[in-house]
């Protein structure tokens, strides 16, 4: 059976990373060590689903033989009929988890995250709800005991955002939050409206895996630094010091702006912390022509007609254009309450993978 086959050579490798993480000159190499730490981490529950589907199997087999040699014994028979139909189960089960254990992991998917997100057609419609939208990640962040950091924030008067940028520290952040780039529609009845019309609007959300600084270095020479004074919708720093910081990446174009900070130097690193993931991502992109469609689907141009979820505030619903769910617990989920979203999410994503494994 070619999944066996396959458990077994991950078991031999899972056993081989074991006596090497004991070998003391593994575990004086940091980097090393860390490196096969991960991996052990990440083959531990395959071998712990491989265990409990061998179980499963060695009960179906006797289960099998009790039902073989039960005779007449009505009690005996059905006691081996219940083992076996639970093993059974039990084995289907565990297959399809092992199945899915065994596709090919993102190798980002245990990383934190910063996430960027822009008022796109609507105006300060687009910018209040891009502020909702942050409400809700940092609010599901909180959820799961991840930390989240404000990088930058471009506020508007009324209170909603232009653009912001923070990250989500975590383990696995990117393997859920992922899902969340592209164009966000809202439908609902702005409260600047005085006839109670509908006003549509659009909101983009990028995700990028946060990329260490070993592995973007950034030369300095390659960098325009600009300070500037910050700017808001108020408060008693604002326009005080020039302690906002714009860096521009020359070589690409790329520019990220944070005046979050009143310290400069706290400011630039958040900056390059921001640039970094965006160079990492474009790094990926270059050698992926896959992910690179999917970077370019997550700036979107924030038209209406382009959107991956769409937020029906007058019916409470909540639609993803991408799977087709729909859920009427829209001030819920608004809340930061989306596993429900993200689980759909992940299943309907891991199915294709299987579609595609099964088809090569």
């Amino acid at each position: 059976m070619e999944l066996i086959t396959q458990l077994r050579a991950v078991r031999s490798r899972y056993e081989e990373i074991g006596l090497r993480l004991q070998d003391p000159a593994v575990v004086s190499d940091n980097a090393r060590y860390r490196a096969l730490m991960k991996d052990y981490k990440n083959l531990t529950p395959i071998i712990e689903a491989f265990d409990a589907y061998s179980a499963a199997e060695r009960a179906h087999d006797e289960a099998c033989e009790l039902l073989d040699v039960g005779g007449e014994d009505p009690e005996l028979r059905e006691l081996a009929q219940t083992e076996y139909d639970e093993s059974r189960d039990a084995m289907a089960r565990l297959s399809q988890e092992l199945k899915l254990l065994l596709l090919p992991r993102d190798e980002n998917d245990d990383r934190s995250v910063i996430i960027e997100i822009r008022g796109g057609a609507g105006g300060e419609e687009a910018a209040l709800f891009a502020h909702s939208l942050f409400r809700m990640y940092t609010m599901y962040a909180e959820s799961r005991v991840w930390r989240h950091e404000l990088l930058s924030v471009n506020e508007t008067e009324l209170g909603g955002m232009k653009e912001v940028s923070f990250s989500i520290e975590g383990d696995g952040a990117y393997s859920r939050m992922k899902y969340e780039s592209g164009v966000h529609r809202v439908q609902r009845v702005p409260e600047t409206e005085t006839q109670g019309r509908i006003h549509t609007s659009t909101v983009t959300v990028a995700v990028m895996p946060e990329a260490e600084e070993v592995e973007v270095e950034i030369n300095p020479a390659d960098l325009k630094i600009d300070t500037f004074r910050s700017s808001g919708a108020g408060g008693q720093h604002i326009n005080k010091t020039s302690s906002a910081i714009r860096v521009t990446h020359l070589p690409t174009g790329m520019v990220v702006e944070c005046q979050d900070e009143r310290s400069q130097y706290k400011n630039k690193d958040k900056a390059l912390k921001v640039l970094r993931s965006r160079l990492l991502a474009q790094k990926q992109a270059e050698y992926n022509s896959e992910l690179a469609q999917k970077r370019r689907s997550q700036v979107g141009t924030g038209d209406r007609s382009e959107r991956v979820r769409t937020y029906n505030f007058p019916q409470g619903r909540l639609t993803d254009h991408r799977i087709g769910l729909t859920l009427y617990k829209l001030n819920t989920i608004m809340d930061g309450v989306l596993d429900e979203v993200i689980d759909a999410l992940t299943t309907a994503d891991q199915a294709e993978k299987l579609k595609a494994a099964s088809e090569e």
